[in-house]
């Protein structure tokens, strides 16, 4: 797969965020055509194919280009790929989406209802020549998929809005809505641009909304465009309705595992040839001390773990024999872990790399800027930990988690779990208490996060990790939650330092064929990773010359 010259190049900056998306889009179009090859099924039932493209490490790169691939393929692909086999009339959109002539956008949330995606307002009246799309008011707009016009691919929509049939609700479904041509929007539908985001990789993200917006019957996402009844569970029906959310979910947090992984090997190198010159005469590389080495073996570790668990949870995730609210508990866990992890490891290992680490042809100050995008994506990280937590305490299912004597992990998150049960059985007024609120709430993340680092290290275990990756993980691990370590498992606060002290001592000798083994140097371009490759960015930029003489009354005037 291919990406904007620009921003393999290392010198992101020295483009305007226009013209940087102008640059590599039509190298994404290009890239997922000719590279990727994908058919209906292999998004439908998620093959191999469909992870190998979520999974390329190029993605953290660049996640506008992500961004974009993730609703095209995943959710707008993925939700017409179940019809198709009674809606042969949705085959040329498929095809045409998938040969990225056509760009789907996926318009789901509102702006003012966030996740609260079930109460949407946005309707879908019925008429006796089809449907009227409309946002009836400024809260109903859609928000914040790109919808604009401005680079050249006509656009589609599923838009989620509310089926009205003589003035009933049917409840919430999904409509095919041209957007956009290659030049302007649609007549009646209206793209509002939102300000960039700082320091992010550039998208036109909008605000969409409908004014009375004709599509015909067949525009109903449905395998029976004729079947206008209300649900008998409409929350339920609506689940089903958004089945790609749980996948989407998993599968934006892929890139962020290979940011780490990035981030890890790039301060790494860094510090493998970055010297000082102390009180002796000869250099001391600064991977040499202890605060140099912690931050770099905890982001390899994470790295090396997340890596080696994703790939089962994906598998997880997609089993269809599998309780769907289990499914997407194990989005929502894999999710929380990799994106906590990543708040945690790249931060540390950018500040680790001084000045250097603060500039964006370095990667890491983008790529964290980036990923503060994706807590939100697919929903966001706490709201999510809050409902499956809450569900997980009321026991309406069980999340198939490692036995506790496999590890000190598994511990702990049995007994944070067990330990919230017991506390909600001791409330007055249940899960619906101010005290659920005040004392069980706040501890929903933790609790989910835990739930992680236990599967994680478990199948780091089954996998074969090395020993040294596993104990710096777990160290990291016990840094989230001290106290619990410590009241449980015996591990005082200086037992926990020595134990730290001793998984770090065992991984810096082969630090370097650990970070060979993130398998991401082929995807780094930044110019600190090696003094050489330092040199080489250092001829390309920019130099300011003249001829002037400063007047020698102005000289004094400075001194």
């Amino acid at each position: 797969m291919s990406v904007c010259p620009c921003r393999t190049s290392g010198r992101d900056s020295s483009c305007t965020p226009t013209v940087r998306w102008l640059l590599y889009f039509p190298n994404t179009r290009d890239a997922y055509s000719s590279n990727l090859d994908l058919s209906a099924s292999d998004v439908q039932f998620c093959s191999p194919k469909y992870w190998a493209m979520m999974t390329d490490p190029i993605m953290s790169l660049d996640t506008a280009m992500y961004t974009i691939l993730a609703a095209h393929v995943g959710l707008t692909i993925g939700t017409l790929s179940r019809h198709l086999h009674k809606r042969p009339d949705l085959r040329p959109l498929v095809n045409r989406l998938l040969r990225f002539d056509t760009v789907g956008i996926y318009l789901l949330t509102e702006r003012g209802h966030g996740l609260d995606a079930f109460n949407i307002e946005t309707t879908a009246t019925k008429t006796p020549e089809g449907f009227i799309i409309n946002t009836p008011r400024e809260e109903a707009c859609k928000f914040m998929p790109a919808s604009t016009p401005s680079f050249g691919i006509p656009k589609v929509a599923l838009v989620m809005a509310r089926l009205i049939i003589d003035g009933e609700d049917r409840g919430p479904r999904f409509f095919i809505v041209p957007v956009c041509n290659e030049h302007e929007m649609f007549e009646g539908v209206e793209s509002i641009r939102l300000g960039p985001r700082p320091g992010t990789s550039p998208l036109d993200f909008s605000i969409t909304r409908f004014n009375h917006v004709h599509v015909p019957f067949s525009a109903l996402v449905s395998s029976n465009i004729y079947d206008h009844s209300l649900p008998t569970s409409p929350l339920e029906a609506w689940w089903d309705e958004v089945w790609r959310i749980p996948l989407g979910t998993l599968a934006v947090t892929a890139p962020w595992i290979s940011s780490i992984k990035a981030a890890a090997f790039i301060a790494g190198r860094y510090s493998m040839h970055r010297s000082l010159v102390g009180k002796g005469t000869s250099p001391v590389p600064i991977i040499t001390f202890r605060t140099q080495q912690w931050p770099i073996a905890h982001a390899t570790a994470v790295g090396l773990v997340m890596s080696n668990w994703f790939p089962m949870a994906a598998k997880q995730t997609a089993d269809k024999s599998v309780d769907h609210r289990v499914r997407h508990g194990f989005a929502v866990i894999v999710k929380t872990t990799a994106c906590r992890h990543f708040q945690r490891c790249v931060p540390e290992v950018a500040e680790r790399c001084g000045a250097q680490g603060t500039f964006e042809h370095n990667y890491m100050a983008r790529i964290e800027n980036d990923g503060k995008g994706v807590i939100i994506a697919e929903g966001d990280v706490l709201t999510l930990c809050i409902r499956l937590f809450s569900e997980l305490l009321l026991q309406r299912y069980k999340m198939p988690l490692p036995d506790p004597s496999e590890s000190l992990l598994a511990q702990h998150a049995a007994s944070i779990l067990e330990e919230n049960i017991s506390l909600l059985g001791s409330l007055r007024g249940g899960h619906r208490s101010e005290s659920f609120n005040s004392l069980i709430l706040p501890q929903a993340e933790l609790a989910i996060e835990a739930m992680g680092h236990a599967l994680a290290y478990s199948a780091g275990l089954k996998s074969g990790l090395p020993k040294p990756i596993l104990d710096v993980y777990e160290c990291a691990v016990i840094r989230r939650d001290p106290a619990w370590y410590s009241e449980n498992a015996g591990l005082t606060r200086i037992l926990q330092r020595i134990r730290e002290d001793e998984a770090v001592t065992s991984t810096i000798p082969d630090l370097d064929t650990y970070l060979n083994s993130l398998d991401i140097e082929d995807y780094v371009s930044a110019p600190i990773v090696s003094d050489e490759a330092w040199k080489e960015y250092y001829e390309t930029m920019p130099v300011f010359t003249g001829d002037a003489i400063p007047a020698i009354d102005q000289v004094q005037a400075m001194l």
